[in-house]
């Protein structure tokens, strides 16, 4: 049987992918700081630009990874608004933390606010939510480490240590098929000669946050599919945002859906970058999502991560 950490691993942590397109969830949407303008499909002639130019710079970009490497080097400010639902789409819970991270060493984070409220926790203390769980695993240890290869690679710390290859493909390389997710792994191939028939390939000029020109690779699946076929594929939407000056990416949005007697889940996700001097480091991460897995409770969940003042050198 599929193990619940692997749908897990799926929903919350392929949690890095451009904002503006709508969400299907009907409540919080957390993607409120809206940053890309389109402006036009692109003429492929004259740009001398193809689909493919596109899928090859998606699949062997490192640039991503290397964005999250490089925030050790720096001071930042972390700003993170979490909220839980019930099954009707009530809030639940709350949480909200503005943490100072700090690249002295050791490395160390100072809270500058803290507020929980509502039904987050167990009798144990521990997260009501395995959202909530990994979402500390990933963050806040960040935060009070930094981020590394060891981050995102397997392990002998904790149960969940096996899982994080996995979550390194998801994240980093996607349209890679992800090993050992039974009924999942290969459904994120959406650039393989097999999955192509199902996906429409395009691209778009535009502006990302009113001065960076870029280009918009979006991967979304066919609409003349039949209903069966479209329930099927798990990745309903993949968006990238291309440098337009050096093809390296700034930012990655994911829409996925999907059902069958084991599980069933409803997700969005969305991460941006911005430049500092030159140097690419990520800004903005947005969560929504719902799924739901037999003998667990419904998880329903959506969170808004933004990383802001960064600054090199040692502060007070």
């Amino acid at each position: 049987m599929i193990r619940y950490q692997h749908v897990l691993l799926v929903l919350v942590l392929c949690l890095f992918a451009t904002a503006g397109y709508s969400q299907d969830i009907q409540r919080f949407n957390p993607d409120t700081i809206k940053t890309i303008q389109l402006d036009s499909v692109v003429n492929i002639r004259a740009k001398r630009l193809s689909v493919e130019t596109f899928i090859q710079a998606v699949t062997t970009d490192t640039s991503f990874y290397k964005a999250f490497r490089l925030m050790k080097k720096y001071n930042f400010t972390a700003e993170n608004r979490i909220f839980t639902y019930d099954k009707k789409n009530k809030v639940e819970g709350r949480i909200y933390r503005k943490i100072r991270h700090y690249n002295t060493k050791p490395v160390k984070m100072e809270y500058l606010a803290k507020e929980d409220a509502g039904k987050l926790f167990k009798k144990n203390g521990k997260y009501e939510l395995y959202t909530l769980e990994m979402f500390d695993y990933i963050f806040m240890n960040a935060y009070k480490s930094e981020y590394s290869d060891a981050t995102f690679s397997g392990g002998k710390e904790g149960g969940n240590a096996g899982y994080k290859d996995k979550l390194k493909t998801l994240i980093f390389s996607p349209g890679k098929p992800v090993k050992g997710l039974p009924f999942i792994g290969s459904k994120t191939e959406i650039f393989s000669a097999n999955m192509r028939q199902y996906y429409d390939y395009s691209f778009y000029s535009g502006m990302y946050l009113d001065s960076i020109p870029v280009y918009i690779f979006k991967v979304v699946v066919k609409p003349d599919l039949s209903s069966w076929t479209k329930d099927g594929l798990m990745i309903k939407q993949l968006v990238t945002t291309f440098d337009k000056r050096n093809l390296e990416i700034l930012g990655r949005s994911v829409d996925m859906k999907y059902s069958n007697m084991l599980f069933d889940f409803d997700v969005q996700m969305n991460i941006e970058m911005s430049n500092f001097d030159d140097v690419k480091l990520p800004t903005k991460i947005t969560y929504q999502g719902n799924w739901n897995v037999p003998f667990k409770k419904e998880e329903r969940a959506s969170f808004l991560i933004v990383h802001k003042d960064y600054t090199l050198g040692k502060e007070k």
